[in-house]
């Protein structure tokens, strides 16, 4: 990637990370990092394994598409591992989620394996992200039944909670089977204040987009292991990441249950998702822990508790991720 696109990427992460910063409370944020004491440090390490999940996953879709084992060792594990945090940062920190890291993914890509092939890894390592949180909120819901009293408007809000999740497998399923970038653009044209740019860049950029789609088809239909390992590599990042609130809720509650850590993950992080526009997802991902926490009977300020340092740890991993933007990507790994 050249030096501008770098630095602007850099500068635009930074400038929202301190914006977020300030709005803490340092105060109170000394005195719930000196109650977690070294579990704290334990949320923060643990990300640093999570990554390896989505680092690996990223990978086994690159080699997918690569044959010459030349091209292969371009991209190596710890090089991609650098790019997965800094793009996972720059997503933290852009309104919109998928707005800010995957274009600076595909970006940083581009040299290795060529544009093409970039974007459609990129595209399909979105889709298998996004898609491998409906199977965790779905596969939550069954959890929830299976160990928690379900009443008349419990029952009605997972009911409709778990149409939504079946139809959005139906979609990215569709999508993977015939490919997606055509059909996405095709949607974006008709938006307003971007049509008319859509229009002419699909035009134009048809025979492009036609390879992506039968690139992201290939995973699917001549790749069905490789496809499955990538969505459970996904799925289990999902799972270990309860062990972040395992962690925390083991300073107020020793005897906590893994099994409601996952409930509340799964719940926090579908109403934090349902406020994708907000950097950070702020205000979202506290409430829904606050919602979630409560609803399984614990108390208002664990809920509190919890939401600020899974805060606090984003803030650190996104710095990290800006700051590894930094690096030279001709650098040795």
């Amino acid at each position: 990637m050249e030096k501008k696109y770098q630095n602007i990427f850099f500068v635009f992460g930074l400038v929202v990370l301190v914006i977020m910063v300030t709005q803490l409370d340092f105060a109170d944020v000394w005195h719930n990092l000196q109650h977690a004491g070294y579990w704290f440090l334990a949320v923060v390490v643990l990300w640093a394994l999570l990554y390896l999940f989505n680092t690996s996953a990223w990978l086994t879709i690159i080699r997918s598409q690569t044959v010459d084992p030349a091209e292969r060792r371009r991209v190596s594990f710890l090089w991609l591992y650098k790019v997965t945090v800094s793009g996972f940062a720059l997503n933290y920190a852009t309104p919109g989620g998928l707005m800010g890291g995957e274009p600076y993914r595909i970006m940083e890509l581009t040299p290795k394996i060529g544009a093409e092939r970039a974007t459609s890894s990129v595209v399909l390592y979105a889709m298998t992200h996004i898609f491998s949180h409906f199977w965790f909120w779905l596969l939550s819901l069954f959890l929830y039944v299976f160990t928690q009293p379900v009443s008349l408007f419990m029952g009605a809000m997972l009911t409709l909670t778990g149409v939504f999740c079946v139809s959005a497998i139906w979609f990215f399923l569709t999508g993977y089977r015939k490919g997606l970038a055509v059909r996405v653009m095709n949607l974006v044209r008709h938006l307003p204040f971007i049509k008319r740019w859509a229009g002419p860049f699909v035009a134009g950029h048809k025979d492009e987009l036609d390879k992506i789609d039968g690139q992201i088809a290939s995973l699917h239909n001549q790749n069905p292991r490789t496809f499955l390992t990538v969505v459970l590599l996904e799925l289990s990042c999902r799972i270990c990441s309860a062990l972040e609130i395992f962690f925390i809720l083991l300073v107020l509650l020793p005897s906590v249950d893994y099994l409601d850590c996952i409930l509340i993950l799964a719940f926090t992080s579908l109403f934090a998702n349902m406020l994708f526009f907000m950097p950070l997802q702020l205000g979202g991902r506290e409430g829904g822990f606050l919602m979630s926490v409560t609803g399984l009977g614990l108390s208002a300020s664990a809920g509190v508790f919890v939401a600020l340092l899974v805060r606090i740890r984003e803030l650190i991993w996104t710095a990290v991720g800006l700051l590894l933007i930094k690096l030279e990507r001709n650098r040795s790994f």
